[in-house]
């Protein structure tokens, strides 16, 4: 990545990994966040569903089998552009962070879109310390059992997550303390292109 341009940084990693955390470490640097999930949970809304895993995984299913593998990072580029168009990335780094790429089908459209100045960010933590986050964590889509919780990775990875992983520019471990964890993300997000 160059300095003084447009830089892309997506996070990807299994569910309750750490994407969200990392996303509002960003947020609160005042750097723009794009959820990849929020298209899912737009879908959701418009055709009045309620907000589950089975209903998000079967919008999610759909979306990519009529519009192809990479269908929710295409709908998430006009939220990019729109935010490039209005000057939201005045930021010091002209930063944009990609919450939730969920296949390698996803990495490449990104790739496609934004060339050089997209890398990618894989935060990486065991499945029993997700498992116990999730529960914690409380959302609509995350009132699952432990079979249920690895269904839901099993979906994730027939997206190509694993394949998606292994792209990954850099690794940002999340297996201690929550303030640990976002001092790694703080100091990533201030100096993006050092390092990469």
């Amino acid at each position: 990545m160059a300095a003084g341009t447009l830089q892309i940084l997506a996070f990807i990693g299994a569910p309750a990994s750490g994407k969200t955390v990392a996303a509002t470490v960003a947020k609160d640097l005042g750097i723009p966040v794009i959820t990849m999930g929020d298209v899912i949970r737009d879908e959701l809304q418009r055709r009045t569903l309620p907000v589950t895993d089975e209903n998000a995984g079967s919008i999610a299913n759909e979306l990519r089998a009529n519009e192809g593998l990479d269908a929710i990072a295409k709908r998430c580029f006009p939220r990019i552009h729109d935010l490039m168009v209005r000057g939201g990335t005045e930021a010091e780094h002209k930063l944009i962070v990609v919450d939730g790429i969920r296949g390698s089908a996803e990495v490449e459209a990104f790739k496609r879109e934004f060339g050089q100045n997209f890398a990618l960010v894989l935060i990486d933590a065991p499945l029993s310390l997700r498992y116990t986050r999730i529960k914690n964590r409380g959302r609509g889509d995350d009132l699952l059992s432990l079979a249920e919780f690895k269904t839901r990775e099993a979906r994730e990875n027939r997206w190509g997550m694993g394949e998606a992983m292994k792209q990954a520019d850099y690794v940002v471990r999340n297996e201690g303390s929550l303030r640990a964890f976002k001092e790694r993300i703080k100091a990533l997000l201030q100096n993006p292109v050092r390092t990469f």
